[in-house]
């Protein structure tokens, strides 16, 4: 087995805490302001902390292991599509748009925390096979939901107050998420067979 990259690991263990942090926040935002995005986006964030919890400790198990995580990974890449499902529906019975200023202002909060953890991530993409690449996949469409959800917010202030730019973006986040669960899911495959 190939020595372990404690720099990659030290990157994955604070890109993991950030990620946990900032759940916490746009979890309690999302609920009082009532938008699915930043909900779905919530939810994203735990992910990514698993993810990158489960990263921190499968590198140092055999490629056989990590390739069997990253399956697993792929299913968990998932849970920000359900959150939609769940919060978007509620949404489509009750439309009441989210308050735009906080909608917007704790997008911006998660570009700048997605856009910390892509650069701690970017030198390591390749590294380690299918683990880091989800973790940098996750991190670099969490920086362009972000920057949807700041729209959103701000065409639901100035131009259509209405519940509908937050289901929107909602919808493209779980869509980013199935996509790179698919991705993840195809390479821990090719691993998988590999180490077999």
């Amino acid at each position: 087995m190939p020595p372990i990259d404690q720099t990659l690991r030290r990157a994955v263990l604070i890109v993991a805490l950030a990620n946990l942090a900032y759940f916490g926040i746009e979890f309690i935002v999302a609920l009082r302001i009532g938008s699915a995005s930043l909900l779905a986006d919530s939810a994203d964030f735990f992910e990514d902390a698993s993810v990158n919890l489960l990263i921190f400790f499968a590198m140092a198990w055999s490629a056989h292991s990590r390739a069997r995580v990253a399956m697993a990974m792929a299913l968990i890449l998932l849970l920000p599509a359900l959150a939609f499902l769940w919060t978007g529906w509620h949404q489509v019975l009750a439309p009441i748009p989210p308050e735009p200023f906080a909608l917007s202002l704790t997008g911006l909060g998660a570009l700048v925390v997605n856009l910390c953890c892509a650069y701690l991530l970017v030198a390591h993409r390749h590294a380690s096979g299918s683990l880091t690449r989800a973790a940098f996949l996750s991190a670099r469409n969490d920086a362009l939901a972000n920057v949807a959800i700041i729209s959103a917010g701000l065409v639901t202030a100035y131009l259509w107050p209405s519940a509908w730019p937050d289901l929107i973006v909602g919808l493209g986040i779980a869509y980013l998420n199935l996509d790179a669960a698919k991705e993840v899911w195809g390479a821990a495959r090719e691993e998988h067979e590999a180490a077999a």
